[in-house]
């Protein structure tokens, strides 16, 4: 994929009476819309953290796809992914060498799987998402350590999500932080916009040069959610038409966060308000 060129980007302010439609345009919404995303927000949080007690050898992914459901719908939301495009289940639970979009099911976990588990709770009309990563037990240092090094990457990333700077800044520092550990930074999914529309304008890649893409205003909601690999970046899809699977067969991580640029800043609407946001849990 080529990074980011300097190009003409269209805005559209969002205000209530506006069609809730995916557009090219990216939209900048105002202080309705930041409310909105930190209850969505709050809620997709609360239900990771209510997760890393019951990621433990034996569960199954289909367990876990159940406490997401139970505590979407108690949390006064609803899943977004059920339904979406056919897809039947409340999460994303991505294992091992799976890089996105893994299914929930009968697998029971074992000692040593590393985990993504991806939710979007949608509250009131918006879209929570963020993912984390969890252990099954104990693994081994490899792979506890490529989760330290994705969570990094994110959250470089964020800190170039300000006014000002450009979608290629935030791409730029997840992709030299990650190839300096000689990782693979995952190109054929990326961030994107978000808001009262699942999956909105801008697609926000994870590889770039600084200065390039989109300029970041105030208003814009979107997430990042860098993919790394131990070995190459390469992607085969499996024939389920959903889940994304190191081609090498090598281990994966993966974190997201949704985030809205402030006028000196970034808010992140799914941060864990017990500080749960990576591995070791210590639950």
């Amino acid at each position: 994929m080529t990074p980011y060129k300097r190009c003409m980007t269209d805005y559209m302010t969002m205000t209530a009476d506006m069609p809730v439609t995916r557009s090219a345009a990216i939209k900048l919404y105002d202080e309705t819309g930041f409310a909105g995303m930190r209850k969505a927000g709050r809620l997709a949080a609360e239900i990771l953290d209510a997760l890393v007690p019951h990621v433990v050898p034996g569960v199954t992914t289909g367990e876990l796809d159940d406490i997401v459901r139970a505590m979407t719908l108690d949390g006064g939301g609803v899943p977004a992914t059920l339904g979406y495009r056919g897809y039947t289940h409340s999460c994303c639970t991505s294992l091992n060498n799976v890089i996105c979009h893994g299914i929930p099911g009968d697998y029971r976990l074992k000692d040593g799987d590393i985990l993504n588990i991806d939710v979007t709770p949608l509250v009131d009309g918006w879209h929570g998402d963020s993912s984390r990563m969890y252990v099954a037990g104990e693994t081994s240092i490899k792979a506890r350590r490529l989760i330290e090094v994705t969570y990094e990457c994110l959250m470089l990333g964020i800190e170039q999500a300000k006014p000002g700077n450009h979608l290629g800044d935030i791409g730029h520092v997840i992709q030299r932080h990650a190839e300096k550990h000689r990782y693979g930074v995952v190109r054929d999914f990326c961030g994107h916009g978000l808001g009262r529309v699942f999956h909105d304008s801008p697609e926000v890649v994870h590889i770039g040069r600084p200065d390039t893409g989109p300029e970041l205003r105030p208003g814009m909601f979107f997430t990042i959610e860098p993919m790394i690999n131990i070995g190459k970046a390469g992607v085969k899809m499996l024939d389920d038409g959903w889940t994304a699977v190191t081609r090498d067969r090598s281990l994966s991580a993966q974190f997201e966060h949704s985030i809205g640029i402030t006028e000196t800043g970034c808010e992140i609407f799914t941060r864990s308000p017990t500080g749960l946001d990576c591995p070791p849990y210590g639950a």
